[in-house]
């Protein structure tokens, strides 16, 4: 009696989960005691059930129990369901409470509870819980669940008396969904739309020389957009790779992927270039992928690949639009470089699909038959040559108009520096090379760079607009006004084409431009203008 005192008397001892233990073993043995009053167990009974049955041995030994018979189980059942009023549950229901079973305790409850319940989610639990089972994909695409999350987002949709006459079945399937799932499609759709009103409103104001937006970095960098590179080998095996970094001009943008001599370059069989927005997950602060939109895409085998230049460790490859650097000492991808136009960039980015591009919609401006020349001047173009850190060469051009025309490949000739005329010739103040960058290393690649041109037409609005790596290559002496060694850079399209002629001189050590032509495709003019050329 005195240790029970003491026991007792004693101060207890307090643990950071005891107080919980202590509680959930007050409330077993005050329902076990509970149940025992309801139904006691008397010392005749105790002995009854541990008595033999006139099938089992005496001889069974002491600590195993046999296996009893059908109408024993039976009868234990009834007698211990009668002791505990869920003991249903824990025998021969429980297996019907698996979730893989036809019946399970969520199917039991009334369908309203089940919507009730799911009406007090978001829309992306909402999507992760519709991938549960058939059961919860149902209810979780209920309309009446999402209309809820309508309502809650952007408000009731407010009632108008009908006094005019019913709209047209077009009419009234876009103002109120009717279909199953209609509710939810009109708040994606209310949540797209009103995501890109945003930035739309931020790309309205233009830059005077390009006539493009001018907010086009601030609209990116807020949307969190950034560009993933996707290198697929012959085996199939795809290797994403997200941007290393990207820095903007005024019309275009570089963006590079460190490789880090993964892959080699004769594995690769095509090269994919994806925007990708990245969204912060409310539950944690990493950023998840919410959607790939095509942007560039390249087939290696069929692309011809051609060597630009080379330094002490680095061997560059030119691919339409892409730039591979290569290690000399292991044929090892290094990087790559891509450079963007800004023209519809974000759109690009964010409306295209994982296997399609976006593609730009065509506005031609209205045909002028007073005008018999309509489409052949009036042009400006916008030129700017950079590597992947500064600017070469910047030059804008007003008031072009078509010299000539190539009957044989169809091309109108634009000029604007003319190897005749002195006084448009330009030097470049640096010489033409690649600054490359990866992990410690670094070096530079002469006679490479690249070229964003931006031609805009007779009322101002791009036309065509093409930024891609460009190479200059030793060319046969053209003009007699400059002795030094000759240089041809060129850039085809079937758009059009861009001939850079330079020449180098050895006492400035620099580079000048004496001709600089670009021409546009007749049939990019007649399409554009509704004219026949």
């Amino acid at each position: 009696m005195s240790n029970i005192y003491y026991e007792r008397s004693r101060k207890p001892r307090v643990s950071s989960c005891g107080f919980t233990m202590a509680a959930g073993r007050g409330r077993f043995f005050q329902s076990f005691l509970e149940g025992l009053q309801r139904n006691p167990v008397t010392e005749q009974q105790m002995r009854e059930r541990n008595r033999p049955g006139p099938n089992e041995s005496a001889s069974v030994p002491r600590g195993r129990s046999r296996k009893k018979t059908a109408t024993e189980q039976q009868s234990f059942d009834s007698e211990n369901q009668s002791f505990h009023p869920h003991y249903s549950f824990l025998t021969g229901d429980f297996a019907q409470m698996k979730l893989g079973s036809e019946e399970n305790l969520l199917q039991r409850l009334p369908l309203e509870v089940l919507l009730k319940i799911l009406s007090y989610l978001d829309a992306s639990s909402l999507i992760c819980v519709s991938h549960v089972s058939k059961l919860f994909h149902r209810l979780a695409n209920d309309d009446f669940v999402w209309r809820n999350i309508y309502a809650s987002e952007f408000g009731s949709p407010e009632w108008k008396p009908k006094l005019a006459p019913p709209p047209s079945p077009a009419t009234a399937a876009k103002e109120e969904p009717c279909s199953a799932g209609g509710w939810k499609k009109k708040f994606f759709r209310r949540m797209g739309e009103q995501d890109m009103d945003k930035w739309k409103k931020d790309l309205r104001t233009v830059c005077p020389h390009t006539s493009l937006p001018q907010q086009t970095e601030a609209v990116l960098r807020n949307l969190k957009m950034s560009w993933e590179l996707a290198l697929v080998e012959r085996s199939g095996q795809e290797t994403r790779l997200d941007q290393s970094r990207a820095t903007f001009f005024e019309s275009s943008v570089v963006v590079c992927w460190s490789c880090s001599g993964l892959l080699h370059v004769h594995s690769i069989c095509s090269i994919h270039v994806y925007g990708v927005r990245k969204e912060a997950m409310r539950s944690c602060r990493s950023p998840r992928a919410a959607w790939r939109s095509l942007v560039l895409r390249r087939d290696t085998l069929s692309d011809p690949q051609t060597p630009v230049g080379a330094d002490g460790l680095m061997e560059v490859l030119l691919l339409p639009d892409v730039l591979l650097g290569v290690w000399r000492s292991s044929s090892r991808v290094a990087f790559v470089m891509v450079s963007l136009h800004l023209h519809r960039l974000v759109e690009r980015s964010l409306l295209g699909s994982p296997a399609c591009p976006y593609s730009v919609p065509v506005d031609p401006p209205s045909a002028d038959h007073s005008d018999p020349e309509f489409g052949l001047h009036g042009y400006t173009v916008h030129f700017v040559l950079h590597n992947a850190n500064f600017k070469i060469m910047l030059g804008h051009f007003r008031q072009l108009s078509c010299g000539s025309v190539e009957k044989q490949r169809r091309l109108l000739e634009l000029r604007f520096i003319s190897r005749t005329d002195l006084s448009e010739h330009r030097l470049l103040p640096g010489g033409i090379r690649l600054l490359w960058k990866c992990g410690e290393l670094q070096g530079a690649v002469e006679n490479c760079c690249f070229m964003t041109l931006t031609l805009l037409d007779i009322h101002q609005k791009p036309f065509w607009c093409v930024s891609a790596p460009v190479t200059a290559r030793m060319s046969k002496a053209e003009s007699s006004y400059y002795s030094g060694d000759h240089f041809l850079m060129e850039y085809q399209h079937a758009d059009g084409e861009v001939e850079m002629k330079l020449v180098w001189l050895k006492e400035q050590k620099q580079f000048l431009v004496h001709s600089l032509v670009v021409c546009v495709a007749v049939d990019k003019v007649n399409q554009h203008f509704s004219r026949e050329y």
